[in-house]
């Protein structure tokens, strides 16, 4: 599991997904970005930030996933969510399917309770206008009301997984914000958080000419002019 340092954690707390996809993009990487999902909650302490814990599903079978596989303390979607390590995100791969839900309030309620950074779902969830009032992350595709044993068998914890279109590997450093989730390899994660913090402080600077009628030419992407107005921007600010 990836442990991030304060700094790190610091950033990713607060710069935009969309920064970060293009942080990852100058370093090659173009599909990092969880596709067909959005944010149903509204927490109140900045972005989704977590390494990531995964768990597999695959198509349902009639005469396996019945009622009664929940009697079994080690299901593996009831194990799953009993063991996502505290300040982890559980992301879930049910292969984008939309006709049954992945999980419901009150499994949500138990990863919040046992310390989860927040749940990424390529499918629905049930409950779900009583999980957008809970101050926890949850990002998934809306809400839907069936049980998840109708389309899909949970079969794998921690393994490599897709989610919305996206390689996720245990351990990858989630972010999530207000546009969506982003996908970062654990071994990137400090110089694309420090990066994609630079990039902001520019981006505030570069927003301000423009706003004031610089033209694109020269300030968007920066010039060695503008790149120096830049420097003594920051110096008067303290930065």
């Amino acid at each position: 599991m990836s442990e991030l340092s304060p700094t790190t954690y610091a950033h990713l707390k607060k710069v935009s997904v969309a920064t970060l996809c293009t942080q990852l993009f100058k370093r090659g990487f173009r599909n990092v970005f969880i596709q067909d999902i959005a944010r149903l909650t509204d927490p109140s302490d900045g972005n989704l930030v977590g390494p990531a814990y995964t768990m597999r599903n695959i198509p349902a079978r009639e005469d396996l996933d019945q009622i009664s596989a929940f009697d079994n303390p080690d299901h593996p979607q009831r194990k799953g969510v009993e063991s996502v390590p505290p300040g982890h995100v559980l992301v879930v791969d049910t292969r984008r399917e939309t006709r049954v839900a992945s999980g419901g309030e009150i499994l949500t309620t138990r990863l919040m309770v046992r310390g989860a950074a927040g749940l990424v779902s390529d499918g629905p969830v049930r409950d779900s206008g009583r999980i957008a009032e809970m101050d926890f992350p949850v990002y998934c595709a809306g809400g839907s009301a069936p049980l998840n044993l109708i389309h899909h068998h949970t079969v794998d914890l921690n393994v490599p997984i897709g989610c919305g279109g996206v390689a996720v590997y245990p351990g990858d450093i989630i972010v999530g914000d207000e546009e969506g989730v982003v996908v970062i390899p654990a071994h990137l994660a400090d110089e694309v958080a420090a990066d994609a913090a630079a990039q902001e402080v520019m981006e505030v600077f570069i927003l301000e000419r423009v706003q004031n009628g610089a033209k694109l030419p020269g300030t968007y992407p920066p010039n060695a002019e503008t790149k120096a107005a830049f420097e003594v921007w920051k110096k008067e600010r303290g930065l």
